[in-house]
């Protein structure tokens, strides 16, 4: 079992006879470990590398910049011993369509890349971190939280209160 602090805020989140997780905002200088997260994510879930541009971290490293600068992005970490076993990314959802409402209205926050290390997984860590994520969103105003949830990760956002929403697709190759 671990003990869980919230280094953002310092508040502890639970009680522990062994190990401590902090959960704490990302740094700047942690970027390229986020980008490493997003490339063994989707690996993990079953994305040949063939697939991934061989330009991936900086594309991710572009994304997560221009989304600091527009779209209030932040990440948290999760650390045991000061070694970084996971990470969550989230900002304002930018859209698939123009957004014609009033932010009371629909202000919506995206959480992505919700990454753990494979040890380290099955303990709580993937919601202590979309947690983190969620409380940041709610921080900024936005009114719904979505995300797109791996096979893995569903039980995590659907006991954190996430449901299936309307999306459809059609895969056409």
């Amino acid at each position: 079992m671990y003990a869980v602090h919230d280094g953002y805020l310092g508040e502890k989140l639970s009680v522990s006879s062994e190990k401590h997780i902090t959960i704490r905002e990302a740094t700047i200088k942690e970027d390229s470990l986020i980008a490493e997260h997003f490339y063994q994510l989707w690996l993990d879930i079953g994305v040949h590398e063939s697939n991934i541009q061989l330009e991936w971290q900086n594309i991710t490293l572009k994304f997560i910049a221009e989304a600091r600068r527009d779209l209030f992005y932040k990440a948290f970490v999760a650390e045991i011993d000061n070694v970084v076993v996971g990470s969550v990314s989230c900002q304002l959802f930018a859209g698939l369509y123009p957004n014609v409402f009033n932010n009371e209205y629909r202000k919506f926050g995206y959480i992505w890349c919700v990454y753990v290390e494979q040890s380290y997984r099955r303990q709580g860590i993937a919601k202590h971190l979309t947690n983190k994520a969620i409380e940041y969103l709610k921080v900024i105003g936005c009114t719904r939280v979505v995300l797109n949830a791996s096979p893995l990760g569903k039980p995590v956002y659907s006991s954190l209160g996430f449901s299936e929403g309307n999306l459809m697709q059609l895969d056409l190759i």
